[in-house]
């Protein structure tokens, strides 16, 4: 395979195991990165890059731009663009990689293994009528809400650096161009099964599962059927991951089935956003016209897109169509209770609840339909909940919410542990800092027209310790005017 031009260095020791190239080839195309003209270093991921197992330094910037703008690659780097296809708003499509090229799978210092890939690294054999390219903002964009969910506990790709690439690119109007190192655990999709299926090859699909069972869930191989263990393990992680998203009001935006990881990361961050006043229906995507990705309607997509990921398993879970249909839609069955049982947990946790009673979504469900009535911030809400203070702001006068809130406290009164140690829980699991629109965009708008990374870094730094209500970012606490009737995100292709 060739690669760009080899650059290695002691401050990157790669260990790289290119396992996905051992597939069929119908699975991936061979690509090289574009080599941009002028690449200047934006923003670098050092703690990521430690954990990683490299040792750069600010010293080491040329190597990092020769790495990571794609001009010079790892020499034993086998970079490819990935096959998959995606039901995108409910419409089938073929797709693939047509401006992500995924340049080796490195073992970090834990034997973890990770893919990095280049996202924006140029043209591939499947970029269509696409250009290949990527846009400043929108990488960086990737970069502040990936890594804010991470520091949420959340499950997520994360975002090594991004790099402005000197050239332009084109869409409504000239932008900067740019490149994201984006690093996850793969990029297997529910649409690279769809692309697998599509082909009617069911070796081919056979290869493909043991590949994604070998390496994100290695204990199915062990059991009795280990296709639709595969897929009820995958179920179990969607739903945790889809409530984790619900806990903090975040809106993905684009929940097409090639932006669903099978290993069960939060994947892309196109026109994603965060709930500001507590309105289910909430839409941000421009693009989202019917509200097919509203805040409510995250988790029943995410048993559609799942239900798409088990028709492709079915020439695998039994050789009676009639049998596995029936295993398969008995395993789609258990979503819903798998994914409440995480989201009332959660909710559970952030009203300092530890102990179950059967009332409890009662109670969290007219607490919800308060703050829905209210237009009460959701962040805030749970925040002034996690924190017993003098001054109570005028919303939360309401004799609504002070009816609510006395049998609240009734509940709470009901558990083995103090209240000191449920207040605790509340502040650890409640945020006091989200990528807030107004200042995502303000942070944005800062970088790439005034090319001021200034707002940027401190927002990216506030977010690193989202449970601190008292630390030197408190400015970002500062709630405006709801943003939910007006405000617009973009994809960004």
């Amino acid at each position: 395979m060739m690669i760009n031009e080899p650059c290695d260095s002691a401050a990157a020791p790669w260990r790289f195991d290119n396992s996905y190239i051992l597939l069929p080839k119908a699975l991936y195309h061979e690509a090289l990165p574009a080599k941009p003209p002028s690449p200047q270093l934006a923003i670098f991921n050092y703690k990521l890059a430690e954990e990683l197992g490299f040792n750069f330094s600010q010293r080491d910037e040329a190597l990092i731009l020769d790495v990571f703008s794609g001009r010079h690659l790892p020499k034993d780097a086998a970079p490819i663009a990935q096959a998959y296809c995606g039901h995108q708003f409910g419409h089938f499509n073929k797709l693939g990689d047509g401006r992500a090229i995924l340049i080796g799978e490195h073992v970090t210092p834990k034997n973890e293994r990770v893919d990095i890939q280049l996202k924006g690294g140029g043209l591939t054999a499947f970029s269509r009528s696409g250009d290949g390219s990527a846009a400043l903002g929108p990488m960086l964009r990737e970069y502040l809400i990936s890594e804010a969910l991470h520091a949420l506990s959340i499950p997520t790709t994360r975002s090594l650096c991004v790099i402005a690439t000197g050239a332009p690119v084109y869409r409504e109007k000239i932008l900067d161009g740019a490149v994201l190192t984006r690093i996850a655990s793969s990029h297997i999709r529910v649409g690279t099964f769809e692309y697998a299926a599509a082909l009617r090859d069911r070796d081919l699909l056979r290869q493909l599962a043991d590949y994604t069972i070998a390496r994100h869930y290695p204990q199915a191989a062990h059991s009795e059927n280990p296709y639709a263990s595969l897929l009820i393990q995958a179920i179990e992680r969607q739903a945790s991951l889809i409530a984790s998203w619900m806990h903090i009001g975040f809106i993905h935006g684009v929940m097409n089935t090639d932006n669903m990881a099978i290993s069960g990361e939060t994947l892309d961050y196109g026109p994603c956003a965060f709930l500001d006043s507590y309105r289910p229906s909430t839409v941000f995507s421009s693009i989202d016209r019917h509200g097919r990705y509203a805040y409510q309607n995250q988790p029943a997509i995410a048993q559609w897109n799942l239900a798409r990921f088990a028709e492709t398993l079915l020439p695998l879970i039994d050789q009676d169509p009639k049998k596995s249909i029936e295993i398969a839609e008995a395993a789609i069955g258990t979503f819903s209770d798998c994914y409440d049982h995480f989201w009332l947990s959660g909710m559970r946790r952030k009203l300092g609840l530890i102990l179950e009673e059967e009332d409890d979504a009662a109670l969290i469900h007219e607490l919800l339909t308060w703050m829905e009535g209210a237009k009460a911030d959701y962040t805030d809400t749970f925040r002034f909940l996690s924190n017993e203070g003098n001054i109570i702001p005028l919303i939360y006068q309401d004799g609504a919410f002070l009816s609510w809130q006395e049998k609240w406290m009734s509940r709470a009164s009901r558990e083995n542990h103090s209240k000191f140690e449920a207040y605790s829980l509340m502040r650890r699991t409640n945020p006091a800092i989200i990528p807030r629109n107004h200042y995502v965009e303000e942070a944005l708008s800062n970088a790439v027209e005034d090319k001021n990374l200034s707002k940027f870094t401190i927002l990216l730094e506030a977010l690193q310790d989202p449970y601190d209500l008292d630390n030197k970012y408190s400015a970002f606490h500062h709630v405006t005017a709801p943003s939910n009737e007006t405000y617009r995100t973009f994809c960004g292709t």
